[in-house]
């Protein structure tokens, strides 16, 4: 076996052990690592202002408004034209944020532990459709419903899982939501009502608890998790980001331990190679469009949640997920084919994330930058699409690859890195 093989195994072994546990609720600069005042966390690689995104530079300005650091959008955007605001990938603090990303450290975030290793990852709340934040909107209908969310609703999800003293176990939830024809990235109404079954009787104990001003508003807080079939994603993306950060860093390893975008550049890390992101530009989805929008209208492809195909779901586990082929585009065969593709891709599969149609094989798993290359075969993604304008929102979802740049230069890398010796001995 080769350095690289036994790299990779080790990796795997750290992906199919992890235990992605939710264990709280908590204002993000509390509890996110380096995420202090003037620190904004967006997704994707490194970005500077100048070159960011329609979304993106919308979500920035929100998140300032948000916080209080500006009074109107004039003064917001001075503000980020000006440096005196840090711009950081929500990757380099153990977080990930769905489209835009943007995380600043008055906003809820949850908190999930991997109990296998003991680290950390963290996720802002779903806002759920329409103008939110995420898409780079920022009116004041987007700020009053930050602001409840600040203030109501992550205070209550903070107290009811303060009565699970177990926490969650999110990877038994993915595992169910597959069954039920989920697949974690753009299809989660199994999921989200999993969540809701298994939180509901833990806030009405909350509520009835007595803690201040949640008892007659508890009806808020399930009225808007009952309208957000997509509130699970950001908790299955926390816990894909879980799940992989214990496999970056092995020397010599060629599994991708992230993959990310910015609505600008497309971003892959890979578990050898450290910090270093490996870049090339975004490529616009393709897909099915929302009445009035077509192509010419969608920004690049944006956000972090494709740490869920990273970790072998998404766009990977699609053929547990027929009938998301009605959000995206294509048919219930395609949806199967594209999981049958991933597996020359991957080095292994996930038990724990059987698919029924597969007669329960595990979802495809370790993404190796060998096997992109060698094969020709790009990772499937799927995604929603954004404006490329700031504020109008999601304007449809589809599919798109990362570009193979991206892994052609990481594998370059890795070849450097590599000694020859070594790697010629096997040893």
């Amino acid at each position: 076996m080769s350095q690289v093989d036994t790299a990779n195994a080790e990796a795997l072994r750290r992906i199919l052990e992890a235990h992605p546990v939710l264990v709280g609720v908590a204002p993000a600069g509390r509890v996110v690592p380096g995420l202090t005042e003037g620190v904004i966390l967006h997704a994707g690689p490194p970005i500077t202002w100048d070159r960011m995104s329609g979304p993106l530079r919308g979500a920035v300005i929100g998140g300032i408004l948000f916080e209080g650091w500006a009074r109107t959008e004039a003064e917001a955007v001075a503000l980020a034209e000006s440096g005196q605001i840090r711009f950081e990938p929500c990757h380099h603090h153990q977080a990930v944020g769905p489209m835009a990303g943007v995380t600043t450290p008055s906003m809820p975030v949850w908190v999930v532990e991997n109990r296998t290793f003991g680290n950390q990852a963290f996720c802002n709340l779903n806002e759920g459709l329409g103008k939110v934040l995420r898409y780079g909107a920022y009116g004041e209908e987007v700020l009053q419903r930050l602001a409840w969310m600040r203030d109501v609703l992550g205070p209550a999800l903070a107290a009811a899982l303060e009565s699970l003293p177990g926490g969650l176990d999110l990877k038994m939830l993915i595992a169910q939501a597959l069954h039920m024809g989920d697949e974690g990235h753009n299809r989660n109404k199994a999921g989200s009502a999993l969540l809701l079954r298994a939180l509901a009787p833990a806030l009405a104990r909350s509520a009835g608890a007595g803690r201040p001003g949640l008892g007659d508003r508890l009806a808020e807080v399930f009225d808007f998790l009952a309208a957000n079939e997509m509130f699970a994603l950001n908790l299955v993306m926390a816990a894909c980001k879980a799940t992989m950060d214990p496999a970056h860093g092995i020397p010599a390893c060629s599994l991708v331990t992230a993959m990310a975008r910015n609505g600008t550049d497309f971003g892959i890390r890979v578990s050898g190679l450290g910090d270093r992101w490996f870049t090339a530009p975004s490529r616009v989805p393709r897909g099915l469009y929302f009445p009035g929008f077509k192509a010419e209208d969608a920004n690049p492809d944006i956000g972090d949640s494709t740490i869920t195909e990273t970790a072998g779901l998404g766009g990977f586990a699609m053929a547990a997920a027929p009938a998301i082929v009605q959000f995206v585009g294509g048919s219930p065969r395609d949806a199967l084919q594209a999981t049958l593709d991933m597996y020359a891709l991957t080095v292994g599969e996930n038990p724990a994330f059987g698919i029924p149609v597969l007669d329960f094989r595990g979802t495809p798993t370790g993404i190796d930058i060998r096997k992109v290359v060698e094969t020709g075969l790009l990772p499937r993604v799927n995604t929603g699409i954004a404006h490329k304008e700031a504020g109008v929102g999601q304007i449809g979802a589809g599919l798109v690859e990362p570009p193979m740049e991206c892994f052609e230069q990481a594998l370059l890398a890795l070849a450097d890195s590599i000694d020859p010796e070594s790697q010629a001995t096997g040893s």
